[in-house]
């Protein structure tokens, strides 16, 4: 992740949560010293350190963090992940924003990584969609590729995609394709999407770079790629799910685009359990 985005990101979300002070742990801890663990309460595959890291040391510099995973590791239900040591009130502040998004991506990154191992076919690349959060796009595809997926353009401005509106308002997939290469430039790869056979071959004949079957069948799938010459990507995209994934084992095709990686991966439960320093011991409270 882009270490810069991420800080503005996170003095963006910890502002929105703060506000001018959290009244209740300020009320009640003052200056009190802790130690706060984060527990993963389910198994699967860690995304999301990064932001543990910069969001506490955004909220105080000072205070000491111990990562005991790494990105991407496989962790289990009662794994702590981190220790963070310093003033209670910091250590509070930063919980329910650095918790949610935690959860957020270790979600994506544990449905991603059941998405690779459902397919079984390392010939095949999983990749996500911009089927986002509005305002979390590079945590979210940040997360992906934690899970074993790899990430489909970022934004509109990363590619030209011509599909079924595109060909309707232009005309054709050929004059779609042309106005789109004098506009874009040498840098810029145009992807066609298509559903049938004929749109598959009207796409080849405009030498586009590369071809989605959209809503596509594995048999079709697999006939399409047949089809089309090696030099021009293929991508198999639109009503495939965990259950049918395996069906597109062999087909082929280069990718797989699933937009469910982010717009329904179930949220990773974690929490967050204190321990105040005190004078001959300390206090255990879960926060």
């Amino acid at each position: 992740m882009e270490r810069l985005q991420l800080k503005q990101m996170l003095t963006h979300f910890l502002k929105e949560d703060i506000g001018f002070g959290d009244v209740s742990a300020d009320a009640i801890f003052k200056d009190k010293k802790g130690t706060a663990y984060i527990i993963a309460k389910q198994s699967g595959v860690l995304a999301g350190s990064q932001v543990i890291e910069t969001g506490y040391h955004l909220l105080n510099e000072h205070i000491h963090l111990e990562l005991l995973f790494r990105e991407g590791d496989w962790i289990q239900s009662g794994d702590v992940l981190a220790k963070l040591s310093g003033p209670v009130n910091d250590l509070l502040r930063g919980e329910r924003v650095i918790l949610n998004l935690l959860q957020r991506m270790t979600g994506i990154a544990t449905l991603t990584d059941e998405a690779v191992q459902r397919l079984a076919d390392p010939s095949i690349t999983i990749c996500d969609t911009r089927k986002t959060t509005p305002g979390l796009r590079m945590l979210e595809k940040y997360a992906v590729k934690v899970g074993g997926g790899k990430n489909h353009r970022f934004g509109l401005s990363d590619g030209v995609m011509i599909k079924d509106n595109h060909i309707v308002a232009c005309g054709s997939i050929l004059e779609a394709v042309v106005k789109a290469r004098e506009y874009a430039g040498h840098m810029v790869k145009i992807e066609v999407e298509i559903e049938t056979e004929a749109q598959l071959i009207e796409a080849i004949e405009a030498k586009a770079d590369v071809i989605m079957f959209d809503n596509c069948s594995p048999d079709e799938v697999k006939r399409f790629k047949q089809m089309t010459p090696e030099s021009i990507l293929t991508e198999a995209s639109g009503g495939i799910t965990l259950d049918t994934l395996p069906n597109y084992r062999h087909t082929g095709v280069d990718l797989i685009s699933l937009g469910f990686l982010t717009h329904s991966a179930p949220s990773f439960d974690f929490s967050m359990n204190m321990e105040l320093s005190h004078k001959g011991g300390s206090t255990h409270v879960h926060a």
